[in-house]
């Protein structure tokens, strides 16, 4: 229902489509008891549509949910749409720990 309210009263879309799978697995998060957090929706910044082509807010036209993704620790479920790449997860300790300056003034830990 949350996913169907972003798209159709604030993306303008006449639908959702997501397959039986990823209906299943929001069915199986509600019943664990996930079913009370917030949605981010993953979609192309160019429109509100998930087609990059089509800028602005267009109407009439579909939200594809090529999968959905639990992020219980952060409190919220990523559903992502369309054609769009997400960012990778971070590793434990960043990069930016080991780069430094030597005695000599010169950079290290950048390879």
């Amino acid at each position: 229902e949350k996913i169907e309210t972003i798209a159709k009263r604030i993306y303008r879309a006449d639908e959702v489509l997501a397959d039986a799978k990823i209906r299943n697995q929001l069915h199986e998060w509600e019943d664990a008891g996930y079913g009370n957090l917030p949605v981010c929706m993953a979609k192309t910044q160019y429109s509100f549509s998930t087609d990059p082509t089509l800028r602005g807010a267009p109407t009439g036209h579909s939200v594809p949910v090529r999968e959905v993704r639990l992020s219980a620790g952060a409190g919220f479920i990523v559903v992502v749409c369309g054609e769009i790449m997400t960012m990778p997860g971070l590793p434990r300790k960043p990069a930016a720990e080991s780069i430094c300056l030597n005695d000599a003034g010169e950079i290290e830990g950048l390879f």
